[in-house]
C-alpha cells in the first residue's frame, strides 16, 4: 500500500484520518501545520498527500506550490472547508489532483485517494514507474525527475542512469535498443560507437546498483538489454 502524509490542523479529523487509512493498509505520518509538512516532504518519500488548505504557519496553497515545484509527480488531494467554485478552480490550477470539501462522506475520500494514487503509477500522467514482487525488491522509478528506490533505499543514479533504468523499467519483460537509449539521452549523432561504449559503461554499473534486488539486465545479443526477474 501506499505511504501517505496528511497535512491537517483539525487534531479529531487528523487522528481519525490516519487511523482510517492504516485500517486500509495504508502507511500514515501527520503534520498540524504547513511548516511540519515541507519538513516531512523534503526529508521523507511519500506516495501521496491529504492536504488542507488553512494550515497555521505556511498555509496549504504555498504547501502546495512547493510540492509543484520540488516535487512535481507525487500526488495531492486537497481536502478543505473551501467550497467556492474560485478556491477549487486555484486549487486546481496551483497542481492539485483532487479536491474534496468538508464535511465530506468517507467512502468518497477513499475512493478519489485510490483512483489518484492509481492514475500516479501510469507513466501517462508523469507518476513512477515500479517492478518486483515476491522474492525481489520493489524498484520504483520516479517518471519525471531522477529519482529511484530499492523499497525505501534511494538509489544514487546519475542522469543518465536513471534514463536507462526507466526506460528498462517502462519496457520491463522486453528488449531496448541501444538506439532507444541513446535517443532517451538525447544523444548527438556525432557520438556514435562512444555513445554506445558509454552504453556499456552505464548498464555495468545499473548492473551492481540492482545487485541484490533480484533483478538484472540481460544482454540480448546484437538486439539490445532486456530487463527480467533473476540472475543473468
Amino acid at each position: 500500500m501506499a505511504h501517505l502524509l496528511i497535512a491537517e490542523d483539525d487534531e479529531l479529523l487528523r487522528d481519525a484520518l490516519a487511523a482510517l487509512l492504516e485500517q486500509s493498509g495504508h502507511s500514515v505520518a501527520c503534520a498540524a501545520n504547513g511548516a511540519i509538512a515541507r519538513a516531512l516532504l523534503e526529508s521523507t518519500r511519500f506516495d501521496g498527500v491529504i492536504l488542507d488548505l488553512g494550515l497555521p504557519l505556511l498555509d496549504g496553497m504555498a504547501v502546495l506550490r512547493w510540492i509543484r515545484q520540488r516535487l512535481m509527480a507525487l500526488p495531492v488531494l486537497i481536502l478543505t472547508a473551501r467550497d467556492g467554485i474560485d478556491d477549487r478552480v486555484q486549487g486546481l490550477n496551483a497542481g492539485a489532483d483532487d479536491y474534496l470539501t468538508k464535511p465530506f462522506v468517507i467512502a468518497e475520500l477513499q475512493a478519489r485517494l485510490q483512483s489518484m494514487l492509481r492514475r500516479s503509477r501510469l507513466p501517462a500522467f508523469g507518476g513512477s514507474l515500479e517492478i518486483g514482487s515476491g522474492g525481489t525488491s520493489r524498484l520504483r522509478v520516479d517518471a519525471t525527475l531522477p529519482r529511484a528506490w530499492l523499497d525505501d533505499e534511494a538509489l544514487e543514479l546519475t542522469q543518465r542512469e536513471w534514463a536507462l533504468l526507466q526506460l528498462l523499467v517502462a519496457n520491463a519483460g522486453q528488449v531496448v535498443s541501444r538506439e532507444d537509449v541513446l535517443n532517451a539521452w538525447q544523444a548527438e549523432p556525432a557520438e556514435g560507437a562512444q555513445g554506445s561504449n558509454a552504453l556499456e559503461v552505464y548498464v555495468h554499473r545499473l548492473r551492481r546498483k540492482l545487485a541484490e534486488s533480484g533483478l538484472s539486465i540481460r544482454n540480448v545479443r546484437g538486439l539490445g538489454y532486456m530487463l527480467e526477474s533473476g540472475t543473468s
